[in-house]
């Protein structure tokens, strides 16, 4: 990918060379399985508990309320499955913007008889925390809302939403696989009960994930079989993915903060260039500067064009179009038009997403490079 320029890290981000590090001597010379009781699996089992704290401390969490999953989807439907195991008369409340592997979960409790309100977002991509309070009911047993919006990197009101549930008595999930590593993420201050974590949104390794389950907070078992990760998920673990994870979690811990400040400034440096240079560009979601959005996160729709006939041209960097095609048929993104955009300006959205690689060269390359796609550089 010599030449390119990356700008996609909310689809997938680059493995950070010392999480490589930490996963080789896992991958190379330490075999076994962390559940045997010889010395090389007890020396598997330390390294799987130390990442078991890095990726509890990430979050605020204690080592015994973190589960290891593939990866966020897993994790999103077991918390859709197990904290709903009987689904008929049941009620869920989720966000009409959540992450498909969300949504696809409520839909199939819905096939199994439960009940599902998807409150509506405004035209930045956010829920309002009354609304979601006044969509529960008294058979609800779930709310699952998302900490950051994956498309245009909108905030949630988590914690005010888990308040109100959580004093009727109803379990509170987030999936903060966006926003863990890009900012501040806390258990305690945010009041859920499950929160979700993707290795591979933090410059871990793809195929391994965390759940956060609270202490004391019943959820069924996921995978059966031996009674590993305290009887919840059977399986053999994934030594080497667990390692990369609990490494990325420790270098975004300690990063989050100062990362957080370059990469907001670099956001708004790719906004004014983009908009220097090309007339009409819109920007969708919450102003740059606003404290609900990630710093990251930068979704804009550019006049007159698909953004796939778009994408098309500009070969050289790498970002997410947010209108899908499907045999030459462009469909615009759920959550755009969740959020009240035009048809024109949902299919001409593109979703830039910075990280730890992204350097200022990079965005006055990309910002220059859209300006030649669309005719006006």
């Amino acid at each position: 990918m010599t030449g390119l320029v990356y700008l996609d890290y909310n689809s997938s981000t680059p493995l950070d060379p010392e999480v490589l590090e930490a996963m080789l001597p896992f991958l190379r010379d330490r075999h076994g399985n962390p559940a045997s009781a010889h010395a090389a699996g007890r020396v598997l089992a330390a390294a799987v508990e130390e990442a078991r704290a890095e990726t509890a401390a990430l979050v605020g969490a204690a080592p015994d309320e973190i589960v290891f999953t593939s990866g966020g989807t897993e994790s999103n439907n077991w918390v859709l499955a197990g904290a709903v195991p009987e689904p008929r008369g049941a009620h869920v409340v989720i966000s009409a913007v959540e992450h498909f592997s969300v949504l696809e979960g409520a839909r199939r409790l819905e096939r199994a008889g439960a009940a599902v309100t998807a409150v509506p977002v405004d035209g930045e991509g956010g829920v309002d925390a009354g609304a979601v309070a006044g969509a529960i009911r008294p058979e609800t047993r779930l709310v699952s809302l998302m900490l950051a919006q994956n498309e245009v990197g909108t905030v949630q009101p988590v914690a005010e939403v888990a308040a109100a549930a959580r004093a009727g008595g109803i379990a509170v999930h987030t999936d903060a696989a966006q926003a863990a590593g890009k900012i501040p993420v806390d258990v305690a201050a945010l009041g859920v009960d499950f929160l979700t974590v993707a290795g591979h949104k933090l410059c871990g390794p793809k195929g391994i994930g965390a759940l956060y389950v609270r202490r004391g907070t019943g959820i069924a078992p996921w995978m059966l079989g031996a009674p590993h990760e305290r009887g919840l998920r059977a399986g053999t673990l994934n030594v080497p993915g667990i390692v990369g994870l609990g490494a990325a979690a420790r270098i975004a811990r300690r990063s989050v903060l100062d990362e957080g400040l370059r990469l907001r400034s670099l956001s708004a440096r790719l906004w004014e260039a983009l908009r220097a240079r090309i007339p009409g560009v819109v920007l969708n979601g919450p102003a740059l500067d606003a404290p609900g959005r990630l710093p990251n996160t930068v979704n804009v729709s550019f006049p007159g064009v698909r953004s796939y006939d778009l994408l098309a041209r500009v070969t050289g960097v790498a970002v997410t179009a947010g209108a899908a095609c499907h045999s030459g048929d462009p469909s615009p993104s759920a959550t755009l038009m969740a959020m009240g955009l035009p048809l024109e300006r949902a299919l001409g959205a593109v979703r830039f997403s910075l990280g730890r690689r992204t350097t200022p060269a990079e965005i006055e390359l990309a910002a220059a490079l859209f300006a030649e796609g669309m005719g006006v550089a």
